[in-house]
């Protein structure tokens, strides 16, 4: 499952990859360690040309308390072995949760990569995953909603990432699911409104393995207020050898930064 990811890039550089401006109250810094209950930028389709701020943890609209659901499987109860080569219904659409996000509440979610564990281990034994076909930032397929506290009455955005199987790049680390990964062709495509719903679940599918590379991380990432470069460092080689590793942590010398305008 993905609950742990990478945002390293500035806002700016977001901003002129999404072709978004950030939302007068936005107010974000980098993270190699974004995991549940952080707030972290999003694209809605609600607002498609604004970077917004929604706190990571889907809680639906109709609940009674905080639920922080971090993953929403494609397949919903169906695919229960995780089997990567299966094709099968995708039940997203009939789960509680998930069912009036998917069709009317998506949103992209900006990363530069992701953390993964290992079946077993989980993020004892952590590895970065990142993409090898092209320059950051990428997108998640992400939902969203509006949740109010019935105690307090304030008002949460919050988000869920989906997941799909994993391919074998995934499978090798070896982990049985994968974040859906969107390609820059679909981004947009993602986020139109009538898009109709067996187009919304086609775009739900494993990306490429050849296309993504790993590497073993120090198992410190596991702490969810873990910081700072260090953590990107391999601690061994990468689960597909490259000529070189095109994701560098050198990125983080950039900063994110949240200027205003």
């Amino acid at each position: 499952m993905c609950g742990r990811y990478v945002l390293v890039q500035k806002v700016e550089a977001i901003e002129k990859r999404f072709q978004v401006e950030r939302s007068v109250d936005f107010v974000c810094s980098p993270s190699v360690n974004i995991g549940v209950g952080r707030s972290a930028p999003v694209i809605t389709d609600h607002d498609p040309t604004e970077l917004n701020m929604a706190v990571f943890g889907l809680t639906p609209f109709w609940a009674k308390k905080r639920l922080y659901f971090f993953n929403a499987r494609a397949e919903g109860d169906r695919n229960k072995e995780n089997d990567p080569n299966y094709r099968g219904a995708l039940d997203i659409i009939v789960k509680p949760a998930f069912r009036r996000s998917i069709r009317s509440k998506r949103c992209l979610v900006p990363f530069d990569a992701f953390v993964e564990g290992t079946t077993e281990k989980k993020l004892s034994e952590p590895f970065l995953v990142h993409l090898t076909d092209r320059p950051g930032p990428h997108a998640f397929a992400g939902i969203w909603d509006d949740w109010q506290d019935p105690l307090t009455g304030r008002s949460e955005r919050n988000f869920a990432i989906i997941t799909t199987v994993a391919n074998r790049t995934i499978q090798a680390l070896p982990h049985h699911r994968s974040p859906v990964l969107l390609h820059r062709d679909d981004e947009r495509l993602w986020l139109q409104r009538d898009l109709p719903l067996a187009d919304v679940l086609a775009l739900l599918r494993p990306y490429p393995a050849e296309a993504m590379n790993a590497w073993p991380l120090d198992p410190a990432i596991k702490d969810p207020r873990a910081e700072g470069p260090e953590l990107l460092r391999p601690t061994g080689d990468p689960v597909r050898q490259e000529n070189e590793l095109v994701f560098s942590v050198d990125l983080l010398l950039q900063g994110m930064g949240s200027g205003k305008r």
